[in-house]
């Protein structure tokens, strides 16, 4: 039988949709990207902002006119999704030999998603998250480790730690920066791990400390700071003030070489003055961010948001949102130039152009067509490898690089 899979939103969507990806694989199923061939279509949708859900809506409803005779399933952060009880019958309809194989199988990419937090207790007013996610729930510590063991035996190079809110991780006794030290500890040929967003929280500056200390933990590090107003943050019902994060962004710029640096901003928040935005504008601009997820605020029915005001016009927000992008664009390109003629170590994710990530978040891929050599000792390595690329030159943001 075959499976189609459709995933909208985070890294931790995307997470779960890889597990349950391998779970049909291993009960028997086959993957197909054609919904004409599917014998179930799953849908895993996003309500994060209204947008999303429209898009996944429309999506789905999309499918279902389309093909009317399929069984198409939704799950994930969205309405009216198909209860767990349904998908896992549907999963283990078509067991292999009534046995269940193994819950972690080699996918296309280099890149294994790791799950290992859900839920959020936090109070923010704009955010529709724990209606889906509930509270707080944190995967067992000695299961992480089982899981990603198996990850790197697969041949995965680069483990991504998602959750939903990764600062409130406990297990017996462990916060979150334990699984890093321990996950980046697990013996392999050559594994990394890369940290998804970070909330600034009583464990970041270990986790900081840990990144800068550690080679194979990415220096990389998104935080999403929604604003840099203190009014707004109030507003907002974030857990910290401008003091907080100013803070938390020099302490972890002194200790990690050469951090990519990633942030999250609202931009248009209800009472978000010309002022007020200026802040945060000013904020972005004077810090060494490399990376941004600028949105225009987008109105949740049932959150505390809702009822503030004034509301900014969509038109204003999605300005603002484009001013923001842009500053954080051209910063960096700026930070790629930063890496020409040095060696950096990527994932290869497509060995035909020697293209892939770089520890910072830089994409990078060969200067020529005509230079690779794929019987390099490097580039042999199997296409998941880890191999150090010598950058030539940049192309806006692409770092351009020659096989060492």
């Amino acid at each position: 039988m075959k499976v189609c899979f459709e995933t909208f939103g985070c890294r931790l969507n995307r997470a779960e949709a890889l597990n349950l990806e391998a779970l049909f694989l291993a009960n028997g199923w086959s993957e197909t990207k054609k919904h004409s061939d599917a014998d179930l279509i799953i849908i895993r949708g996003c309500s994060v902002t209204a947008r999303a859900q429209h898009d996944t809506e429309k999506y789905i409803a999309q499918l279902r006119a389309k093909y009317p005779t399929k069984r198409i399933f939704t799950t994930g952060c969205i309405t009216n999704k198909t209860p767990e009880a349904m998908i896992e019958k549907a999963m283990r309809s078509a067991r292999v030999n009534g046995e269940f194989i193994t819950d972690v199988v080699p996918t296309s990419t280099a890149r294994a998603f790791l799950k290992i937090q859900d839920g959020c207790n936090g109070k923010c007013s704009y955010c529709i998250v724990p209606k889906f996610r509930g509270t707080p729930i944190s995967e067992d510590f000695d299961d992480i480790l089982l899981k990603a063991k198996k990850f790197i035996d697969c041949g995965y190079t680069e483990i991504v730690v998602t959750g939903c809110n990764l600062s409130l991780y406990h297990s017996k006794g462990k916060r979150l920066p334990d699984v890093l030290a321990s996950l980046a500890d697990l013996p392999s040929p050559g594994h990394r791990i890369r940290l998804g967003s970070l909330e600034p929280s009583d464990v970041a500056d270990d986790v900081i400390d840990l990144i800068g200390e550690r080679e194979n933990i990415c220096k990389f590090l998104h935080i999403p700071i929604q604003s840099a107003s203190n009014k707004i943050l109030a507003e907002m019902r974030r857990p910290y003030k401008i003091t907080d994060l100013e803070k938390l962004i020099s302490r972890a710029t002194s200790r990690i070489d050469n951090l990519g640096l990633g942030c999250d901003v609202i931009a248009g928040f209800p009472s978000e003055s010309e002022y007020d935005f200026k802040a945060t504008f000013d904020f972005v601009k004077r810090h060494a961010f490399t990376n941004i997820h600028a949105f225009p605020y987008s109105e949740r029915p049932g959150t505390m948001a809702e009822k503030i005001l004034p509301v900014i016009p969509r038109a204003i927000r999605s300005e603002r949102a484009k001013a923001l992008t842009k500053l954080v664009r051209d910063k960096r390109k700026a930070f790629a130039e930063k890496f020409k003629t040095k060696k950096v170590e990527i994932v290869i994710e497509d060995a035909s152009t020697l293209s892939g990530w770089t520890s910072q978040y830089l994409w990078c891929t060969q200067r020529s067509k005509n230079i690779i050599r794929l019987n390099t000792p490097n580039v042999r390595l199997a296409r998941k490898a880890r191999v150090e690329v010598l950058v030539k030159d940049c192309k806006d943001d692409i770092l351009l690089v020659d096989p060492i």
